[in-house]
């Protein structure tokens, strides 16, 4: 007899989100050391949080702001993840790099989705690069080994944003609020600071 077969991790994630980076090592880690799958699926943050009664940063309350840029310090300090607090392409369009990560998704399979979002994130939140732009999306693409112009040409298919519009709404359906969501069956694990409990989940099986 095989092993049981692990679990299945739907995550959705936001490309432009400090808290998805800050998660992204360790949930591809998890899933890896307990045989479980996982699903990337990036879907859009604004008309979750328009449903969810949730509020894009600019505008949450004074004190909401200045809670999150304490926060983020004391996560990259105790991670020890090298994460630029205010970045210089913060907020960036996630439009098209979204549609290359789901066209890969789609077409290619769940692993070089994923790697190719945590490559857009590090870009972002590491080395003050704009993922919105295209020449530095395409830079990105070929640094995970994938061919630029032929993903950029085919997520250029409006079928990925459709996708992304229903996989925004079976997200809101399923529950999920906020970025990053870990769904496995019933449970959402709603942030990066909860990804112990995913691995305590991921361990019963």
């Amino acid at each position: 007899m095989g092993s049981p077969m692990g679990l299945h991790v739907d995550y959705y994630a936001s490309l432009g989100s400090p808290w998805t980076h800050l998660g992204a090592a360790r949930i591809v880690a998890m899933t890896a050391k307990h045989d479980a799958t996982l699903r990337i699926w990036p879907v859009d943050f604004g008309t979750i949080f328009a449903a969810s009664g949730g509020l894009p940063l600019p505008k949450r309350s004074p004190q909401r702001q200045a809670y999150r840029l304490q926060e983020l310090p004391r996560w990259r300090d105790f991670l020890g993840i090298p994460i630029t607090i205010k970045p210089a392409h913060f907020p960036t369009s996630e439009t098209l790099s979204s549609a290359c990560v789901i066209a890969v998704r789609e077409t290619m399979g769940d692993a070089p989705a994923i790697r190719l979002a945590h490559r857009v994130l590090k870009a972002l939140w590491e080395e003050e690069a704009n993922p919105g732009d295209d020449a530095v999306l395409a830079k990105l693409i070929g640094e995970v080994g994938l061919d630029a112009a032929k993903l950029m040409a085919l997520a250029a298919e409006p079928r990925w944003t459709e996708m992304k519009t229903a996989n925004t709404q079976s997200a809101l359906d399923r529950g999920v609020f906020g970025a990053p969501s870990y769904v496995i069956g019933e449970e959402i694990f709603w942030g990066q600071d909860r990804l112990e409990f995913v691995e305590r989940r991921l361990a019963r099986g």
